[in-house]
């Protein structure tokens, strides 16, 4: 089983990343959270944590091999729980997962519905059958975000820079008349692209670059 790949990052389309090691170069599908911020990458060396399995066609006549990479273990372990539950696969997860995992797990903690069913590919029952499910299962994921990323910090008047940075960019977006729950996903998109941002204004400008990006 491949389960790290290091490489240089030469294209990235459609939520695929061509990896070069060598003189083989890997087709690996990748996170709609961290589309982005591979991106700003493109022909760097990248480290990629890897799952490898068999998709099946022609309904389990044929398996075409697949590798899914991903920033970190504990982001590869946490998606390997999440598509435990039922109609969530492989291909439907990786197009769901526009927030960071951690913001995720998070939600599932808190049982926020509203916050998962606005995730693509995710329904009303679905986001249900993912908090009965792994609700008891995420506080490891939950305190991981918590220690690397300001945003999931809601610590109120302790809050990090990045986390005021960040509620100052979800502010000034819904007073321009984005959606908050979408503002607080593409603020979520564009810091894990981009963690030294340091003012609400480079946010904001980041994340409207990131509209014009294709999910």
């Amino acid at each position: 089983m491949i389960s790290r790949i290091d490489g240089i990052l030469e294209s990235l389309i459609d939520a695929r990343a061509e990896v070069r090691c060598g003189d083989i170069v890997y087709a690996i599908l990748i996170p709609g959270v961290d589309q982005q911020r591979l991106a700003q990458r493109i022909g760097e060396r990248i480290t990629l944590h890897t799952l490898h399995y068999l998709e099946s066609n022609n309904q389990g006549a044929s398996f075409t091999p697949r590798l899914i990479g991903f920033r970190s273990s504990s982001d590869r372990a946490f998606f390997e729980m999440f598509t435990t539950v039922k109609g969530l696969g492989n291909r439907k997860a990786l197009r769901a997962l526009q927030l960071s995992f951690g913001r995720i797990a998070e939600a599932i903690a808190r049982k926020d519905i509203d916050l998962l069913k606005s995730l693509p590919e995710i329904g009303k029952r679905t986001a249900e059958t993912i908090v009965v499910e792994l609700a008891g299962k995420v506080d490891l994921f939950v305190s991981s975000e918590r220690e690397t990323s300001g945003p999931a910090d809601t610590g109120g008047p302790r809050k990090s820079g990045a986390a005021r940075i960040a509620d100052e960019a979800v502010a000034v977006l819904v007073t321009l008349g984005e959606p908050k729950l979408q503002s607080v996903q593409l603020v979520q998109r564009a810091l894990d692209a981009d963690p030294e941002i340091d003012t609400a204004e480079a946010l904001i400008a980041a994340v409207y670059r990131l509209k014009s990006l294709p999910i």
